[in-house]
C-alpha cells in the first residue's frame, strides 16, 4: 500500500493515540507517535515528517510550546488537540503557528480529514505567486514550463516534465506506477505500469547530469519518490 505521508500524533493518552493511528492508517499515513512532548519535539526535527497532531497538554514540554519550536526551525504543519474550548485559546494556538485546531472530545473521522486539508494546503502552498516550484534540488518554473535541477537547466519532455512536477509537489511521498500514469499520462488506461519506467529512468538520468545527484529514489515493489 502507498503512504499518502507521515503522520505524527503525541498525546499522553494512549487509547487516543491508538484511535487516532487506526483512521489515519486507513487513510494510508504513516504514523509515528510520542507520548510527551520532548519525545515530539525530537520525532519532528529530526525524522521525515509531514504533518503534526499535538496535544496542548503533553507531559514534559505543552503542545504549545512544541509548536513553537517547530516553527522556530521548520514548515512542518500543525494540528492542535485540546480540551479547551474558549475563543481565546483557539486564537493563541493559532497565533502561536499552529494551522488547525480541534477540540476534545473529537472524531477521528474528521481529524483525518483536517490532515488532508492541512496537507493539502501546505502542499500547494510550495508553488510561489512567481510560480516557482521547489523541493532539494530541483527547481521549476511552471510558467516558463522550465526545470533546473542545482544549477543547470534540465530539457524535458512534456510527459517528464509532468512526471517532475508531481512528485515535486509532495516530495519524499511514494507514488506508485498508476498513480503516476494518472498524474503524467492523463489516466491513459492504455498505458503499461513500464512504460512509466522509462520515463522515470529518463527524467533521473537527465536530473543526474544535471546536478550529480540522484534525487529520485525507488522503492522496490511500491514506485518512486523526489528525495530532499
Amino acid at each position: 500500500m502507498v503512504s499518502t505521508g507521515r503522520i505524527l500524533v503525541a498525546d499522553d493518552d494512549r487509547a487516543t493515540v491508538d484511535l487516532v493511528r487506526l483512521y489515519l492508517e486507513r487513510e494510508r499515513y504513516d504514523v509515528a507517535v510520542a507520548f510527551d512532548g520532548q519525545r515530539a519535539l525530537d520525532l519532528a526535527t529530526s525524522t521525515p515528517v509531514d504533518l503534526a497532531v499535538l496535544d496542548w497538554m503533553l507531559p514534559v514540554m505543552d503542545g504549545l510550546t512544541v509548536c513553537e519550536r517547530i516553527r522556530a526551525v521548520c514548515d512542518l504543519p500543525v494540528i492542535m488537540l485540546t480540551a479547551r474550548v474558549e475563543e481565546p485559546d483557539k486564537l493563541l494556538a493559532l497565533g502561536r503557528g499552529a494551522d488547525d485546531y480541534l477540540t476534545k472530545p473529537f472524531s477521528p473521522r474528521e481529524l483525518a480529514a483536517r490532515v488532508g486539508v492541512v496537507l493539502r494546503r501546505a502542499r500547494g502552498s510550495r508553488l510561489s505567486d512567481t510560480g516557482q516550484l521547489q523541493a532539494g534540488v530541483v527547481r521549476i518554473d511552471m510558467l516558463q514550463h522550465q526545470a533546473w535541477a542545482g544549477e543547470a537547466e534540465v530539457a524535458l519532455t512534456p510527459t517528464e516534465f509532468k512526471l517532475l512536477v508531481a512528485m515535486a509537489r509532495e516530495p519524499r511521498r511514494v507514488f506508485s506506477r498508476e498513480q503516476l500514469i494518472e498524474q503524467a499520462l492523463d489516466n491513459d488506461t492504455d498505458a503499461l505500469p513500464r512504460t512509466i519506467d522509462v520515463h522515470v529512468n529518463n527524467l533521473r538520468r537527465k536530473l543526474k547530469q544535471a546536478s550529480g545527484v540522484e534525487p529520485i529514489g525507488t522503492v522496490h515493489g511500491v514506485g518512486y519518490r523526489l528525495e530532499i
